[in-house]
Protein backbone atom coordinates (compact mmCIF):
# COMPACT_ATOMS: atom_id res chain seq x y z
CA UNK A 1 0.00 0.00 0.00
CA UNK A 2 1.43 3.35 -1.02
CA UNK A 3 1.53 5.99 1.48
CA UNK A 4 -0.05 9.07 -0.66
CA UNK A 5 -2.50 11.70 -0.46
CA UNK A 6 -1.38 12.51 3.51
CA UNK A 7 -3.59 15.42 4.72
CA UNK A 8 -2.07 18.47 5.97
CA UNK A 9 -0.04 17.56 8.82
CA UNK A 10 4.18 16.47 9.75
CA UNK A 11 5.65 13.56 11.23
CA UNK A 12 7.02 15.89 13.94
CA UNK A 13 10.15 17.97 13.64
CA UNK A 14 11.62 16.12 11.03
CA UNK A 15 9.57 17.12 8.33
CA UNK A 16 9.83 20.25 8.69
CA UNK A 17 11.96 20.81 5.42
CA UNK A 18 13.84 24.15 6.13
CA UNK A 19 17.35 25.50 6.21
CA UNK A 20 19.67 24.30 9.02
CA UNK A 21 21.35 27.48 8.27
CA UNK A 22 18.04 29.68 8.28
CA UNK A 23 16.62 28.08 11.91
CA UNK A 24 17.20 30.31 15.00
CA UNK A 25 17.47 27.26 17.10
CA UNK A 26 19.89 24.77 15.40
CA UNK A 27 23.30 24.36 17.25
CA UNK A 28 26.34 24.05 15.25
CA UNK A 29 27.32 20.24 14.62
CA UNK A 30 29.75 18.80 16.97
CA UNK A 31 33.40 17.82 15.43
CA UNK A 32 33.91 14.63 14.02
CA UNK A 33 36.92 13.06 16.01
CA UNK A 34 38.79 9.62 16.06
CA UNK A 35 36.95 7.33 13.75
CA UNK A 36 33.67 8.93 14.59
CA UNK A 37 31.56 10.85 12.33
CA UNK A 38 28.91 12.96 13.03
CA UNK A 39 25.30 11.68 11.46
CA UNK A 40 22.38 14.14 11.04
CA UNK A 41 19.10 13.84 9.03
CA UNK A 42 18.89 14.75 5.49
CA UNK A 43 15.58 16.27 5.67
CA UNK A 44 15.47 17.63 9.46
CA UNK A 45 14.81 20.82 10.34
CA UNK A 46 18.64 21.31 10.78
CA UNK A 47 19.68 19.41 7.96
CA UNK A 48 23.19 20.23 6.48
CA UNK A 49 21.90 20.11 3.17
CA UNK A 50 20.46 23.33 3.92
CA UNK A 51 17.16 22.84 2.55
CA UNK A 52 15.78 26.71 1.42
CA UNK A 53 12.22 26.97 3.64
CA UNK A 54 10.95 29.16 1.33
CA UNK A 55 11.11 26.51 -1.69
CA UNK A 56 10.19 23.83 1.07
CA UNK A 57 6.92 21.32 -0.52
CA UNK A 58 4.10 21.52 2.04
CA UNK A 59 3.91 18.98 4.67
CA UNK A 60 1.25 16.96 2.37
CA UNK A 61 4.17 17.17 -0.67
CA UNK A 62 6.87 16.21 1.45
CA UNK A 63 4.93 13.35 3.35
CA UNK A 64 4.06 12.03 -0.04
CA UNK A 65 7.32 12.22 -1.69
CA UNK A 66 9.10 10.50 1.51
CA UNK A 67 6.57 7.90 1.47
CA UNK A 68 7.15 7.84 -2.31
CA UNK A 69 10.76 7.15 -0.96
CA UNK A 70 10.06 4.18 0.59
CA UNK A 71 7.90 2.59 -1.70
CA UNK A 72 10.90 2.83 -4.41
CA UNK A 73 13.38 2.08 -1.80
CA UNK A 74 11.33 -0.96 -1.17
CA UNK A 75 11.21 -2.16 -4.81
CA UNK A 76 14.90 -1.22 -5.10
CA UNK A 77 15.77 -3.89 -2.17
CA UNK A 78 13.21 -6.46 -3.32
CA UNK A 79 15.44 -6.38 -6.58
CA UNK A 80 18.98 -6.63 -5.00
CA UNK A 81 17.36 -9.21 -3.20
CA UNK A 82 16.34 -12.01 -6.14
CA UNK A 83 19.01 -14.01 -8.12
CA UNK A 84 19.39 -13.38 -11.32
CA UNK A 85 17.75 -9.76 -10.79
CA UNK A 86 21.09 -7.93 -11.63
CA UNK A 87 20.59 -4.40 -12.31
CA UNK A 88 16.98 -4.71 -13.08
CA UNK A 89 14.41 -2.06 -13.67
CA UNK A 90 12.57 -0.81 -11.13
CA UNK A 91 9.29 1.85 -11.12
CA UNK A 92 11.09 4.83 -10.75
CA UNK A 93 15.08 5.70 -11.64
CA UNK A 94 15.04 7.84 -8.31
CA UNK A 95 16.44 4.77 -6.51
CA UNK A 96 19.08 4.30 -9.32
CA UNK A 97 21.67 6.04 -7.12
CA UNK A 98 19.38 6.41 -3.45
CA UNK A 99 19.57 9.31 -0.88
CA UNK A 100 19.14 7.71 1.72
CA UNK A 101 17.53 9.95 5.13
CA UNK A 102 21.31 10.04 7.15
CA UNK A 103 24.53 12.67 5.85
CA UNK A 104 27.91 13.07 6.95
CA UNK A 105 30.87 14.72 6.48
CA UNK A 106 33.55 13.15 4.55
CA UNK A 107 36.96 14.90 2.84
CA UNK A 108 38.14 13.94 -0.37
CA UNK A 109 41.11 14.73 -2.72
CA UNK A 110 44.55 16.85 -2.04
CA UNK A 111 43.96 19.35 -0.58
CA UNK A 112 40.32 18.10 0.76
CA UNK A 113 37.40 19.52 -0.45
CA UNK A 114 34.49 18.59 1.86
CA UNK A 115 31.21 16.79 0.99
CA UNK A 116 28.35 15.25 2.40
CA UNK A 117 27.97 11.29 2.02
CA UNK A 118 24.61 9.76 2.16
CA UNK A 119 24.94 6.50 4.62
CA UNK A 120 23.77 3.55 2.81
CA UNK A 121 23.98 0.04 4.47
CA UNK A 122 22.44 -1.43 1.26
CA UNK A 123 24.57 0.13 -1.40
CA UNK A 124 28.32 -0.92 -1.83
CA UNK A 125 29.96 1.68 -3.95
CA UNK A 126 30.90 5.33 -3.15
CA UNK A 127 29.01 7.53 -5.76
CA UNK A 128 30.52 11.33 -5.97
CA UNK A 129 28.89 14.12 -8.32
CA UNK A 130 31.60 15.23 -10.06
CA UNK A 131 32.62 19.18 -11.78
CA UNK A 132 31.23 19.35 -15.35
CA UNK A 133 28.39 16.46 -14.42
CA UNK A 134 25.55 16.99 -16.67
CA UNK A 135 22.53 16.56 -14.86
CA UNK A 136 24.00 16.02 -11.38
CA UNK A 137 21.80 18.43 -9.27
CA UNK A 138 24.38 20.00 -6.65
CA UNK A 139 25.70 23.24 -6.41
CA UNK A 140 29.19 21.94 -5.26
CA UNK A 141 30.49 19.23 -7.09
CA UNK A 142 33.82 17.33 -6.47
CA UNK A 143 36.60 18.61 -8.81
CA UNK A 144 39.11 16.02 -9.95
CA UNK A 145 41.42 18.93 -11.48
CA UNK A 146 42.01 20.43 -7.82
CA UNK A 147 43.03 17.37 -6.95
CA UNK A 148 46.61 16.39 -7.03
CA UNK A 149 46.32 12.49 -5.73
CA UNK A 150 43.12 12.37 -7.84
CA UNK A 151 43.92 9.36 -10.35
CA UNK A 152 41.52 7.57 -12.78
CA UNK A 153 41.58 3.75 -12.62
CA UNK A 154 42.75 1.72 -15.53
CA UNK A 155 41.13 -0.70 -17.78
CA UNK A 156 42.09 -4.38 -16.83
CA UNK A 157 42.18 -3.70 -13.34
CA UNK A 158 40.25 -5.63 -10.62
CA UNK A 159 38.57 -2.61 -9.53
CA UNK A 160 37.31 -1.91 -13.13
CA UNK A 161 36.13 -5.90 -13.13
CA UNK A 162 34.29 -5.31 -10.41
CA UNK A 163 32.21 -2.41 -11.63
CA UNK A 164 28.67 -2.25 -12.89
CA UNK A 165 28.70 -2.38 -16.85
CA UNK A 166 32.24 -1.77 -17.14
CA UNK A 167 33.81 -0.26 -20.25
CA UNK A 168 36.87 1.66 -21.65
CA UNK A 169 37.74 4.58 -23.81
CA UNK A 170 40.10 4.04 -26.37
CA UNK A 171 41.62 7.22 -26.06
CA UNK A 172 42.12 7.60 -22.01
CA UNK A 173 42.17 3.86 -21.41
CA UNK A 174 40.50 4.41 -18.27
CA UNK A 175 37.58 2.80 -17.11
CA UNK A 176 34.41 3.77 -17.33
CA UNK A 177 31.10 2.30 -15.99
CA UNK A 178 27.11 3.27 -16.61
CA UNK A 179 23.80 2.01 -14.55
CA UNK A 180 20.19 2.21 -16.40
CA UNK A 181 17.12 1.65 -14.13
CA UNK A 182 13.81 2.59 -15.92
CA UNK A 183 14.12 6.51 -16.83
CA UNK A 184 16.97 7.53 -15.65
CA UNK A 185 21.03 6.39 -15.98
CA UNK A 186 24.38 7.15 -14.88
CA UNK A 187 27.50 7.12 -16.56
CA UNK A 188 30.82 7.71 -14.38
CA UNK A 189 34.42 7.44 -14.18
CA UNK A 190 36.03 4.71 -11.78
CA UNK A 191 38.32 7.36 -9.67
CA UNK A 192 40.84 6.68 -7.01
CA UNK A 193 41.42 9.52 -4.18
CA UNK A 194 42.45 10.28 -0.78
CA UNK A 195 39.33 9.74 1.34
CA UNK A 196 38.98 12.14 4.86
CA UNK A 197 36.82 10.55 7.53
CA UNK A 198 36.92 12.64 10.97
CA UNK A 199 40.85 11.66 11.61
CA UNK A 200 41.55 9.08 9.21
CA UNK A 201 42.39 9.21 5.82
CA UNK A 202 41.58 5.86 3.18
CA UNK A 203 44.69 6.34 0.33
CA UNK A 204 43.39 4.98 -2.48
CA UNK A 205 40.10 4.95 -2.37
CA UNK A 206 38.14 3.49 -5.10
CA UNK A 207 34.93 5.84 -6.12
CA UNK A 208 32.50 6.53 -9.22
CA UNK A 209 32.91 10.14 -9.93
CA UNK A 210 29.97 10.96 -12.08
CA UNK A 211 29.93 12.72 -15.24
CA UNK A 212 26.67 12.25 -16.61
CA UNK A 213 23.21 11.90 -15.11
CA UNK A 214 19.71 11.71 -16.65
CA UNK A 215 16.06 11.66 -15.27
CA UNK A 216 15.61 11.65 -11.80
CA UNK A 217 18.62 9.57 -10.63
CA UNK A 218 21.18 11.98 -9.47
CA UNK A 219 21.31 12.94 -5.40
CA UNK A 220 22.62 16.51 -4.58
CA UNK A 221 25.23 14.55 -1.97
CA UNK A 222 27.68 12.01 -2.70
CA UNK A 223 27.00 7.91 -1.53
CA UNK A 224 28.88 6.17 1.14
CA UNK A 225 27.99 2.67 0.68
CA UNK A 226 28.03 0.44 4.20
CA UNK A 227 27.14 -2.51 2.30
CA UNK A 228 29.07 -5.84 2.32
CA UNK A 229 30.31 -6.26 -1.33
CA UNK A 230 33.67 -5.69 -2.42
CA UNK A 231 33.52 -2.24 -3.86
CA UNK A 232 32.28 -0.90 -0.40
CA UNK A 233 33.68 1.44 2.02
CA UNK A 234 33.48 -1.65 4.64
CA UNK A 235 35.66 -4.06 1.80
CA UNK A 236 38.16 -1.50 1.10
CA UNK A 237 39.18 -0.25 4.80
CA UNK A 238 39.02 -3.84 6.34
CA UNK A 239 42.61 -3.47 7.26
CA UNK A 240 41.48 0.02 9.13
CA UNK A 241 38.29 -0.67 10.60
CA UNK A 242 38.14 -4.26 10.63
CA UNK A 243 34.62 -4.70 8.87
CA UNK A 244 33.44 -3.20 11.84
CA UNK A 245 30.91 -0.12 12.26
CA UNK A 246 27.71 1.25 14.56
CA UNK A 247 25.85 4.17 14.11
CA UNK A 248 22.98 5.79 16.14
CA UNK A 249 20.36 7.50 14.56
CA UNK A 250 19.12 10.33 15.97
CA UNK A 251 15.66 11.20 16.78
CA UNK A 252 13.82 13.50 14.35
CA UNK A 253 11.50 15.13 17.48
CA UNK A 254 14.46 17.49 18.20
CA UNK A 255 16.14 20.66 16.94
CA UNK A 256 19.12 19.92 18.83
CA UNK A 257 20.22 16.31 17.79
CA UNK A 258 23.14 14.73 16.70
CA UNK A 259 24.17 11.04 15.93
CA UNK A 260 27.27 9.46 14.89
CA UNK A 261 29.19 6.62 13.27
CA UNK A 262 31.41 4.82 14.80
CA UNK A 263 34.03 3.25 12.56
CA UNK A 264 35.93 0.51 13.59
CA UNK A 265 36.00 -2.37 16.91
CA UNK A 266 37.63 0.71 19.17
CA UNK A 267 34.74 2.30 21.11
CA UNK A 268 32.22 -0.09 20.13
CA UNK A 269 29.52 -1.44 23.34
CA UNK A 270 30.98 -4.16 24.87
CA UNK A 271 27.44 -5.87 26.42
CA UNK A 272 25.79 -5.99 23.81
CA UNK A 273 22.62 -8.36 23.05
CA UNK A 274 23.36 -9.96 19.47
CA UNK A 275 21.74 -11.70 16.32
CA UNK A 276 23.56 -13.73 13.61
CA UNK A 277 24.15 -12.30 10.00
CA UNK A 278 22.67 -14.16 7.47
CA UNK A 279 24.34 -14.57 4.28
CA UNK A 280 22.60 -14.38 0.77
CA UNK A 281 25.24 -15.37 -2.29
CA UNK A 282 23.45 -13.55 -4.72
CA UNK A 283 23.31 -10.20 -2.80
CA UNK A 284 25.99 -10.40 -0.06
CA UNK A 285 25.39 -6.35 0.26
CA UNK A 286 22.19 -6.72 2.13
CA UNK A 287 22.51 -7.46 5.98
CA UNK A 288 19.59 -10.17 6.90
CA UNK A 289 19.13 -11.02 10.24
CA UNK A 290 16.93 -14.17 11.18
CA UNK A 291 13.36 -12.35 12.28
CA UNK A 292 11.58 -15.17 14.24
CA UNK A 293 8.55 -13.15 15.50
CA UNK A 294 7.04 -10.32 16.80
CA UNK A 295 5.59 -9.66 20.11
CA UNK A 296 3.21 -6.92 20.99
CA UNK A 297 2.43 -6.10 24.94
CA UNK A 298 3.00 -9.55 25.65
CA UNK A 299 1.42 -11.29 23.16
CA UNK A 300 3.36 -12.95 20.34
CA UNK A 301 1.18 -12.30 17.44
CA UNK A 302 0.50 -15.31 15.00
CA UNK A 303 2.47 -14.81 11.97
CA UNK A 304 2.86 -17.74 9.36
CA UNK A 305 6.71 -18.93 9.38
CA UNK A 306 6.69 -18.10 5.89
CA UNK A 307 6.27 -14.27 6.20
CA UNK A 308 9.72 -14.36 8.17
CA UNK A 309 11.62 -17.49 6.77
CA UNK A 310 14.95 -16.40 4.93
CA UNK A 311 15.51 -18.26 1.29
CA UNK A 312 18.49 -16.73 -0.38
CA UNK A 313 16.80 -18.15 -3.81
CA UNK A 314 13.87 -15.85 -3.71
CA UNK A 315 15.69 -13.70 -1.17
CA UNK A 316 12.99 -13.60 1.07
CA UNK A 317 13.89 -12.60 5.00
CA UNK A 318 14.45 -9.78 7.18
CA UNK A 319 16.83 -6.95 6.19
CA UNK A 320 18.32 -4.04 8.53
CA UNK A 321 18.29 -0.73 5.98
CA UNK A 322 18.98 3.05 6.74
CA UNK A 323 17.50 4.25 3.57
CA UNK A 324 14.09 3.37 4.22
CA UNK A 325 12.10 5.68 6.83
CA UNK A 326 9.34 3.24 7.95
CA UNK A 327 9.43 -0.28 8.55
CA UNK A 328 7.66 -2.38 6.14
CA UNK A 329 6.56 -6.10 6.23
CA UNK A 330 4.91 -8.58 3.83
CA UNK A 331 1.14 -8.82 4.19
CA UNK A 332 0.11 -11.58 6.59
CA UNK A 333 3.47 -10.33 9.14
CA UNK A 334 1.95 -6.90 9.08
CA UNK A 335 -1.75 -7.63 9.14
CA UNK A 336 -1.10 -9.37 12.38
CA UNK A 337 1.02 -6.97 14.22
CA UNK A 338 -1.71 -4.06 12.97
CA UNK A 339 -4.85 -6.30 14.46
CA UNK A 340 -2.94 -6.71 17.85
CA UNK A 341 -2.23 -2.95 17.91
CA UNK A 342 -6.10 -2.41 17.22
CA UNK A 343 -6.84 -4.86 19.48
CA UNK A 344 -5.28 -3.81 22.61
CA UNK A 345 -6.17 0.17 21.70
CA UNK A 346 -10.04 -1.28 22.14
CA UNK A 347 -12.84 1.60 21.99
CA UNK A 348 -11.17 3.79 20.21
CA UNK A 349 -12.42 4.42 16.77
CA UNK A 350 -9.82 3.47 13.82
CA UNK A 351 -9.33 6.07 11.33
CA UNK A 352 -6.52 6.20 8.21
CA UNK A 353 -3.80 9.06 6.70
CA UNK A 354 -2.96 8.15 3.50
CA UNK A 355 -1.43 4.33 3.57
CA UNK A 356 -0.94 4.79 6.92
CA UNK A 357 -4.25 2.18 8.15
CA UNK A 358 -4.35 2.32 12.12
CA UNK A 359 -4.67 5.95 12.87
CA UNK A 360 -6.20 7.22 16.53
CA UNK A 361 -7.97 10.91 16.41
CA UNK A 362 -8.09 10.74 20.38
CA UNK A 363 -5.09 10.42 22.83
CA UNK A 364 -4.81 6.50 23.62
CA UNK A 365 -1.73 4.37 25.41
CA UNK A 366 0.17 2.72 22.66
CA UNK A 367 0.91 -1.07 23.63
CA UNK A 368 4.77 -1.90 22.77
CA UNK A 369 6.20 -3.61 19.96
CA UNK A 370 9.09 -6.06 20.25
CA UNK A 371 10.54 -7.48 17.19
CA UNK A 372 12.29 -10.88 17.74
CA UNK A 373 14.87 -12.23 16.44
CA UNK A 374 17.21 -15.50 16.89
CA UNK A 375 18.79 -14.80 20.25
CA UNK A 376 18.21 -11.18 20.41
CA UNK A 377 15.09 -9.00 21.54
CA UNK A 378 14.09 -5.29 20.21
CA UNK A 379 11.33 -3.75 22.14
CA UNK A 380 10.13 -0.33 20.47
CA UNK A 381 8.79 2.45 22.96
CA UNK A 382 6.21 4.74 21.61
CA UNK A 383 9.03 7.07 19.79
CA UNK A 384 9.64 4.15 17.60
CA UNK A 385 6.87 3.12 17.08
CA UNK A 386 3.94 6.19 16.63
CA UNK A 387 4.11 8.91 13.98
CA UNK A 388 2.29 12.09 15.99
CA UNK A 389 0.74 15.01 14.14
CA UNK A 390 1.99 18.64 15.41
CA UNK A 391 -1.55 20.02 15.77
CA UNK A 392 -4.45 18.22 17.43
CA UNK A 393 -3.80 14.50 18.82
CA UNK A 394 -4.00 12.31 16.02
CA UNK A 395 -1.20 9.45 15.77
CA UNK A 396 -0.60 6.77 13.66
CA UNK A 397 1.17 3.13 13.73
CA UNK A 398 4.82 3.74 11.98
CA UNK A 399 4.94 0.81 9.75
CA UNK A 400 2.81 -0.38 6.57
CA UNK A 401 2.63 -3.43 4.51
CA UNK A 402 4.85 -4.17 1.13
CA UNK A 403 3.30 -2.20 -1.49
CA UNK A 404 0.60 -3.83 -3.52
CA UNK A 405 0.76 -5.63 -6.46
CA UNK A 406 4.05 -6.41 -6.04
CA UNK A 407 5.99 -9.81 -5.26
CA UNK A 408 7.47 -8.30 -2.45
CA UNK A 409 9.32 -10.69 -0.19
CA UNK A 410 11.39 -8.94 2.16
CA UNK A 411 10.48 -7.40 5.45
CA UNK A 412 12.74 -3.98 6.08
CA UNK A 413 13.54 -2.74 9.38
CA UNK A 414 13.26 0.70 8.59
CA UNK A 415 15.19 3.95 10.26
CA UNK A 416 12.71 4.69 12.52
CA UNK A 417 12.33 2.01 13.98
CA UNK A 418 16.54 2.10 14.53
CA UNK A 419 16.59 5.69 15.85
CA UNK A 420 17.86 5.97 19.48
CA UNK A 421 19.60 2.40 19.44
CA UNK A 422 23.33 1.99 19.04
CA UNK A 423 23.26 -0.65 15.70
CA UNK A 424 26.63 -2.83 15.78
CA UNK A 425 27.66 -4.57 12.37
CA UNK A 426 30.42 -6.82 12.90
CA UNK A 427 30.61 -8.74 9.58
CA UNK A 428 34.09 -10.34 10.59
CA UNK A 429 32.23 -12.24 13.35
CA UNK A 430 28.79 -12.37 11.43
CA UNK A 431 26.66 -10.25 13.80
CA UNK A 432 24.61 -7.58 14.28
CA UNK A 433 23.66 -6.09 17.69
CA UNK A 434 20.83 -3.45 19.05
CA UNK A 435 21.39 -1.43 22.47
CA UNK A 436 19.60 1.31 23.60
CA UNK A 437 21.37 5.03 23.19
CA UNK A 438 19.45 8.27 23.42
CA UNK A 439 21.96 10.25 20.59
CA UNK A 440 20.79 13.43 21.08
CA UNK A 441 23.12 16.75 22.21
CA UNK A 442 22.90 18.06 25.11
Amino acid sequence: MALRGVALWTVVALLAAVSAASHPSCPATPPDSGATLQVSHAFGPCSPLGNDAAAAPSWTGFIADQASRDTSRLLYLDSLAVAGRAYAPIASGRQLLQTPTYVVRARLGTPPQQLLLAVDTSNDAAWIPCSGCAGCPTASPFNPAASTSYRAVPCGSPACAGAPNPSCSLNTKSCGFSLTYADSSLEAALSQDSLAVANNVVKSYTFGCLQKATGTAAPPQGLLGLGRGPLSFLSQTKDMYEGTFSYCLPSFKSLNFSGTLRLGRKGQPLRIKTTPLLANPHRSSLYYVGMTGVRVGKKVVPIPPSALAFDPATGAGTVLDSGTMFTRLVAPAYAAVRDEVRHRIRGAPVSSLGGFDTCYNTTVKWPPVTFMFTGMQVTLPEENLVIHSTYGTTSCLAMAAAPDGVNTVLNVIASMQQQNHRVLFDVPNGRVGFAREQCTAA
